[in-house]
C-alpha cells in the first residue's frame, strides 16, 4: 500500500477503493464463465484463466478470483473484518486490560465482586503517590550512578494502577447505560402520572363548578311555580339541567 492509499484511508470521508473499477459487467460475466468451465472451483485460483478463456476477448490481466464476494462464513469464523483500513469485530465486545497487553489487577470475571480489588488499587495508588512525593524531595543520586531514580518506579506503578481503574470503569459502561435508560423511563412515567393526576383534578374541579351552576339554576326558579316543578319531579321523570333552564326561561 503506497502513501496515497494510506492517506486516503485516514481521510474522514474516504473515496471508494480503487479496485471498484474492475467490477464491470464484462468481467463479472467472464468470472461466471470461468466457474462454469472449471469443475473444481476450490482450486480456481491456481488455474490459468487466459488458457481457459482463450476463445473470449477482453480477459483482464488481474485474477478474476478477486471479484468474488467476501465469504461471510470466513468473516464469522475469524470474528472480524476490515473496512477502510480499520478492523471491526462481528460481535461488539470490550476487550479486557489483559487482552490489550496490560497488567490487570482485578478479577477478569464480571460476575465476581470487584469492589475489594478496586479499593485495594485506590489505597495502593494513594500510598504510591505519597512515596513518589518523598522520592521527588529526596537528594538526587550521584552523577555517575547507574541506578535509575526511585521515582521512576513509582511513576510506572501509578500508571499501571490508573490503567486498571480506567479499564474497570469502562467495563461498567453497559451497566451505566442501562441505569441511565431506567432512570429516563422512570422520569417519563412520573411525568405522565403527574399529568394524569392534573387532568383528573381539573375534571373534578369542572364537575364541582357544574354542580354549583346546577344548584344556582334551581334556586333561580320563582317560588310561585315551585309547585309545578315539584309536581314534575314527583311524576317520576328526572329533569336534566337543560330542561330546568328552558323551563326557567319560559316562566320568566
Amino acid at each position: 500500500m503506497n502513501e496515497s492509499e494510506e492517506s486516503e484511508l485516514r481521510n474522514p470521508f474516504p473515496s471508494p477503493p480503487s479496485h471498484y473499477v474492475k467490477y464491470t459487467s464484462h468481467n463479472l460475466k467472464l468470472l461466471e464463465t470461468l466457474k462454469e468451465r472449471i469443475k473444481d472451483t476450490a482450486n480456481i485460483a491456481s488455474v490459468d484463466q487466459h488458457e481457459v478463456l482463450s476463445d473470449l476477448t477482453g480477459v483482464p490481466p488481474f485474477p478474476l478470483v478477486q471479484l468474488e464476494k467476501p465469504r461471510v462464513d470466513w468473516i464469522v469464523e475469524e470474528g472480524h473484518y476490515s473496512v477502510f483500513g480499520d478492523t471491526w469485530f462481528v460481535k461488539e465486545t470490550i476487550p479486557s486490560l489483559a487482552e490489550l497487553g496490560g497488567h490487570q489487577l482485578y478479577p477478569p470475571d464480571p460476575s465476581v465482586d470487584r469492589r475489594p480489588a478496586l479499593l485495594s488499587i485506590v489505597r495502593s495508588l494513594l500510598v504510591t503517590y505519597s512515596n513518589l512525593i518523598g522520592a521527588v524531595v529526596a537528594p538526587p543520586p550521584p552523577p555517575f550512578s547507574q541506578v535509575p531514580p526511585e521515582w521512576h518506579r513509582h511513576v510506572e506503578w501509578i500508571r499501571i494502577l490508573a490503567q486498571n481503574l480506567m479499564a474497570a470503569a469502562n467495563d461498567l459502561r453497559p451497566v451505566q447505560a442501562r441505569g441511565n435508560l431506567e432512570r429516563m423511563m422512570q422520569c417519563q412515567l412520573d411525568i405522565r402520572r403527574e399529568e394524569t393526576r392534573a387532568i383528573h383534578a381539573k375534571c373534578d374541579e369542572l364537575e364541582s363548578r357544574l354542580k354549583t351552576l346546577r344548584t344556582g339554576a334551581l334556586e333561580m326558579v320563582p317560588k310561585q311555580n315551585t309547585g309545578t316543578l315539584h309536581e314534575t319531579s314527583i311524576s317520576g321523570e328526572a329533569m336534566t339541567t337543560e330542561e330546568v333552564l328552558r323551563w326557567a326561561e319560559e316562566v320568566t
